[in-house]
């Protein structure tokens, strides 16, 4: 995997984050109201150095339940102080005490009844607090970097996370494919390793292109804010202007069975960019993936930031499910975190944060 090109320009800052737990903090934005009703126990919790598998097992046993009884929208990283909601089945709406859960590194802050599991992906975005400290670079620079990515947004590459700790799920996909046998759980999460690599090679030369936010003729559309594609449409004024004002936004392959959908010089381009890739495009039809499109671009909305002390940038955003907060840090610099050394880009194979990872 190759470091993917910046899209506003060169670094404009360097940055240490995540010193402390503190410094990233990442809050769900609920899908959906809960109805009040049901065996589902929605809890609302607060973890600090606690991934959501580690909770989620946590949850399950306080309730003495499977794992399977617990449900969650998404996943959230270790190295954070984060907020979200896990569902919890109680057959007899009969719950343990929340003495019994509680901790230092865990709060409950809300409970509720719902009729049914909370499944993947039922949020509508993740809101960030994150903190940069020992920043070094020129305050004017920073902040027009800021303002393009309000403006314009940012590469919507898959992060980090979707290619293994150290990078190896594309080639641990391409050993499965040649015939290596894997566990089903291995099985899902290489074939999305091996859609996402092609995915941030399309969005990579489209970056290259200069038309990954603008789009161009031909473009299979996203509108904001949902998964609902449309197109292939000719580059009008209107479609256009909709595009600059961030109301659609172009797409890229999320590779399977089926045609590419674009047309003309959008088309060609992903096919050139796709073109290495002919194990993994075989191997993915092969195991049954069907062609869906991805927007190239995220929105990055309500984007604030102030300096709590001359080297500290402090950020606050809200992306929506599936975007990386580590996406908009990469736009800016070079940021380091302790014990992991330079954030690298999305896709160079280090281990990265994950804002959030949906199911596909």
């Amino acid at each position: 995997m190759s470091t993917l090109p910046r899209a506003h320009g060169d670094a404009v800052l360097q940055a240490r984050y995540r010193v402390e737990p503190e410094d990233f903090q990442v809050e769900e934005i609920d899908g959906f109201e809960p109805t009040g009703q049901g065996e589902h126990l929605l809890l609302t919790v607060e973890k600090r150095g606690m991934n959501t598998s580690f909770a989620a097992k946590r949850i399950a046993r306080w309730a003495g339940i499977p794992d399977m009884g617990v449900g969650y929208a998404g996943m959230k990283d270790r190295h954070a102080v984060t907020r979200q909601r896990f569902s919890v089945h109680f057959p007899k709406r009969v719950a343990p005490d929340f003495e019994g859960l509680v901790s230092d590194d865990l709060r409950v802050l809300a409970s509720t009844w719902h009729n049914r599991k909370l499944p993947r992906g039922a949020l509508k975005g993740n809101r960030f607090v994150l903190r940069l400290r020992d920043v070094v670079g020129d305050l004017a620079a920073i902040e027009a970097r800021l303002e393009a990515i309000a403006a314009n947004g940012l590469p919507n590459y898959f992060g980090n996370q979707r290619f293994g700790r150290e990078g190896d799920n594309v080639e641990a996909a391409r050993r499965m494919f040649a015939g290596q046998r894997v566990h089903r759980d291995q099985r899902s999460i290489y074939l999305s390793a091996a859609r996402s690599e092609m995915f941030n090679a399309a969005l990579a030369a489209r970056v290259m292109r200069g038309d990954w936010a603008s789009g161009g003729e031909g473009e299979v559309w996203m509108l904001d804010g949902t998964q609902s594609v449309f197109g292939p449409e000719p580059a009008t004024d209107e479609i256009l202007a909709r595009a600059a004002r961030q109301d659609i936004h172009p797409t890229g392959p999320m590779w399977g069975l089926g045609e590419l959908r674009p047309q003309g010089d959008v088309r060609d381009a992903e096919e050139a960019a796709l073109a290495p890739f002919a194990d993994l495009r075989a191997g993915l039809e092969a195991a049954g993936m069907k062609q869906e499109r991805r927007a190239l671009r995220v929105r990055v909305a309500d984007l604030r930031w102030q300096w709590p002390a001359p080297d500290q940038l402090l950020l606050e955003f809200t992306l929506p499910p599936g975007a990386y907060a580590t996406g908009l840090l990469e736009a800016l610099g070079d940021v380091a975190e302790p014990g992991r050394g330079a954030l690298a880009p999305a896709g160079s194979g280090d281990a990265g944060t994950c804002a959030d990872e949906p199911a596909e």
